[in-house]
């Protein structure tokens, strides 16, 4: 409990075995729940979770998306903090995020990796790609955006209920914040966070994830409410 606030950490996972353990040691007192998506792992990721502690519910269907939707519909707290489960986000920033989402006044905060204090971090390749992202992005609703791609939010779980998500792949890191974009009774921030390398192995798919988010977001702007194109199921797994 923070400041009267229940909080939910929701972490998708697929094949994280490696680095769960070690974002699982460095949870503060101030979360209420750990909530662990384990996407149709072939590893340890579930048990592992439940050894430290979190709550494992299970999606068999992959999809980084479709982790996250089953995630955050099992959520139980009033603001709701999510990061991948290889190590690369910040745990120990959580209390600086939370006040952050507290004091901004805007229901969706969004922790930015930019700019990246550790070049090692990203590769030079991701990189660009995010920056292609998030540039079309900020054209296509009028508002900069440093990071589209960021896997860690901060919001408030009532704001879900005014959101239509319909991604089921790694375009719903950029949907969600869309829709917090679209709704000015939702609002949105940007907070930059320092960014670590990864534990285990990259699942991220450049170019064919890369394309695929750049027509969601045409997509998404021209028919906010349709549904992603059919035979669109390889979408990226869960990280």
């Amino acid at each position: 409990m923070y400041k009267g606030l229940k909080i939910t950490v929701v972490i998708p996972c697929l094949n994280e075995e490696q680095g769960l353990r070690q974002l699982l040691s460095r949870v503060p007192d101030l979360v209420d729940e750990v909530l662990v998506v384990d996407n149709a792992s072939t590893d340890g990721t579930a048990e592992v979770a439940e050894e430290m502690g979190a709550r494992v519910v299970h999606e068999v269907v992959r999809g980084y998306g479709r982790a996250y939707k089953t995630g955050l519909h099992h959520a139980r707290g009033d603001v709701v903090i999510t990061l991948d489960g290889d190590h690369s986000y910040p745990m120990d920033a959580l209390s600086y995020l939370i006040e952050a989402l507290i004091n901004s006044g805007v229901g969706f905060v969004n922790a930015s990796r930019f700019p990246i204090q550790n070049p090692q971090a990203m590769s030079v390749r991701n990189r660009l790609g995010n920056r292609v992202l998030s540039l079309v992005m900020s054209v296509l609703y009028l508002r900069w955006i440093r990071d589209s791609q960021s896997g860690m939010w901060i919001f408030y779980k009532d704001a879900l209920k005014k959101m239509e998500l319909v991604s089921n792949g790694m375009a719903f890191s950029e949907e969600i914040k869309i829709e917090a974009l679209r709704h000015p009774d939702i609002g949105f921030w940007e907070i930059p966070i320092n960014y670590s390398n990864r534990v285990g192995e990259e699942k991220l798919q450049p170019w064919r994830d890369g394309w695929a988010n750049l027509v969601f977001l045409f997509r998404k702007r021209i028919l906010p409410r349709a549904a992603p194109l059919r035979g669109r199921s390889r979408e990226r797994e869960a990280s």
